[in-house]
């Protein structure tokens, strides 16, 4: 199974981001899909470093930020986010961070690309060391807010409990063929049943916790800091076998914007 494992000794350094202060350190935790989905990157800003300000005509891109903050600008408004921070920039707004702190933020970049399939970018000679925050509400933020999530009515796609589910972002928000991000946390012994997709990509990305993944046929057990991605035409589902919770983000980018599709395939993935 192909799984991107975050890794701090294989963070790159990147100075001057996007003309930003400093430098960040990031890896790719995934990159190869057969959608528009671009990328997953996973790393850190060291305090005073951030990236510049720029923007694309037609990629849409999302920070999250996991712990302490930043200070993040959107279309020319800027405010103090803490940990738990969601910011998408769609296409043609611009965006960029700065870490005003004093301590290490972590955090995760989220990258989908227009129909052509491509990246476009372009700096607006802006470090960001400089701006003036204001009130949050003027950027467009969600969190990630365990207390907002809610137990499921049933079963996931044929799965073994019910999960605590939220949907964060849906398709309806984005300008690309981005169809949706899902706070998900699974009791112990409860799973997202085997089911297959044919016009979309999933990831499973592990904020917290351990799991059983399977991905066509195959499973292995993931941890914090993995990035569990399912091709087109790929079967999956993931299983919690631990006396803990689980706790993921589900991302997924479809063929043609607004079409979803699911085949479950009857398995709770329990006896696996």
């Amino acid at each position: 199974m192909l799984i991107g494992h975050t890794d701090p000794a294989k963070y790159h350094e990147a100075r001057g981001c996007h003309e930003g202060a400093g430098a960040i350190y990031y890896m790719s935790l995934w990159d190869k899909f057969e959608t528009n989905w671009m990328f997953i990157h996973r790393g850190f800003l060291p305090p005073k470093s951030g990236i510049g300000l720029h923007f694309h005509d037609n990629c849409e891109e999302m920070y999250v930020i996991f712990d302490n903050g930043v200070r993040s600008t959107h279309n020319n408004n800027t405010a103090d986010l803490t940990g738990g921070s969601m910011v998408p920039c769609l296409t043609g707004e611009s965006h960029g961070m700065y870490n005003h702190t004093d301590k290490i933020t972590q955090f995760m970049n989220l990258g989908v690309a227009g129909l052509d399939g491509k990246y476009d970018c372009r700096n607006l000679n802006d470090s960001l060391e400089n701006s003036i925050p204001g009130p949050s509400d003027k950027l467009p933020v969600r969190y990630i807010d365990g207390s907002k999530l809610e137990l499921t009515s049933g079963l996931v796609h044929a799965g073994k409990g019910r999960l605590k589910f939220r949907r964060i972002w849906s398709h309806e928000t984005f300008r690309t063929n981005w169809g949706f991000i899902d706070h998900i946390i699974l009791p112990p012994d409860t799973s997202i049943g085997y089911h297959r997709h044919n016009k979309m990509e999933e990831c499973y990305i592990i904020l917290a916790g351990k799991g059983m993944a399977t991905v066509n046929d195959e499973t292995i057990e993931v941890a914090t800091g993995d990035a569990i991605p399912n091709p087109l035409g790929g079967s999956h589902g993931i299983y919690n076998h631990t006396k803990g919770e689980l706790e993921i983000l589900n991302m997924a980018v479809t063929l043609e914007k607004g079409k979803f599709d699911t085949i479950d395939m009857g398995d709770d993935l329990s006896k696996r």
